[in-house]
């Protein structure tokens, strides 16, 4: 891939997404997999904001754990944080403790050169706007059912949780999103029913057709999993966590017309407009109260949601 290509993605994320201001300090956090991404945003951001570091070290070992001390503690200090990462680090304590000291920033989970540019080839303005819409649709509902042609059919009480938005628009202190963004989400507090993920779920990636994981969901946590190696996973944090390893951690909607395919990326296909996705563990970063060294999110196609029985109109 062309350095033009990385450099004029870079620059959508720096400066539409961020708006990264010249008197501001920003810094770069990546890892020995995602280093040209990692310099490209650099090369961009130190280009507007003279106190812009990188900060790099070695991949974790599972999405959701936590970055060291002396990166956690660079995030925190700056104004604006970008995070082009190979294991996901949204939702561990310290982006939330960097948001919480009024930094502004990003993360970049599992990102590809590819998906980089496709991801950040839109306008995010756009994307802005139908979260708007979805939000408004969704916002109220004490109950919200999925369905869709595999085979899903739950129901998620959102209770006294807050619904989200993932913009892509990162402009006031202590403002988060995903890049590549564009979903509207809620961390549950119940959820009955079975979704079966036809799209993407890692650790699979992009799943064949007619290949299938089903999901089965009582009171909020998830009784039944189809897929053995995913099983494992949950089995494996369940070790460390017990029960809260199964919990029902998020639904969410995608809202970025820009993509048009799934891929096989769960950060770029979990955004996809006119899909849901819905997760398994930790959802201590978006409202929630449970903490798990996961979080594992899945994406159906074609689904259909309603809101309180009124069907929600997805962007396509």
């Amino acid at each position: 891939m062309s350095n033009d290509g990385l450099a004029t993605a870079a620059t959508t994320a720096v400066e539409q997404c961020l708006a990264l201001g010249a008197a501001e300090s920003c810094v770069i956090v990546t890892d020995d997999e995602r280093r040209p991404i990692g310099e490209a945003l650099y090369e961009v951001a130190s280009a507007v904001a003279e106190e812009t570091t990188i900060l790099q070290y070695p991949p974790g070992d599972q999405h959701g754990e936590e970055p060291p001390g002396p990166v956690a503690a660079a995030m925190a200090e700056a104004d604006v944080f970008l995070a082009p990462t190979t294991k996901s680090i949204s939702h561990t304590r310290a982006r939330g403790n960097a948001c919480d000291a009024g930094a502004r920033g990003a993360t970049l989970p599992g990102i590809t050169e590819d998906v980089f540019l496709t991801g950040l080839d839109a306008d995010y303005d756009a994307i802005a706007g139908h979260c708007r819409d979805v939000l408004a649709q969704v916002a109220d509902a004490d109950e919200v059912r999925v369905t869709a042609p595999a085979g899903t059919d739950i129901t998620f009480e959102p209770g006294d949780r807050e619904w989200n938005t993932d913009t892509g628009i990162v402009h006031d202190a202590g403002d988060f999103s995903n890049l590549p963004a564009g979903e509207v989400f809620v961390s549950p507090t119940d959820a009955n029913g079975t979704y079966v993920v036809d799209g993407t779920m890692r650790p699979h990636g992009l799943l064949d057709e007619g290949q299938e994981l089903r999901f089965e969901v009582e009171d909020g946590y998830v009784t039944e999993i189809s897929d053995d190696e995913i099983r494992s996973q949950v089995e494996t944090a369940a070790g460390e966590v017990g029960r809260d390893a199964y919990n029902l951690a998020e639904l969410g909607i995608g809202t970025n017309v820009g993509v048009t395919d799934l891929v096989g990326s769960v950060l770029l296909d979990e955004k996809a407009a006119g899909t849901v996705h819905v997760a398994i563990g930790d959802d201590a970063g978006i409202g929630g109260d449970t903490d798990a060294p996961l979080h594992l999110d899945g994406i159906i196609r074609e689904p259909t949601v309603w809101a309180d029985g009124a069907e929600v109109k997805l962007p396509r």
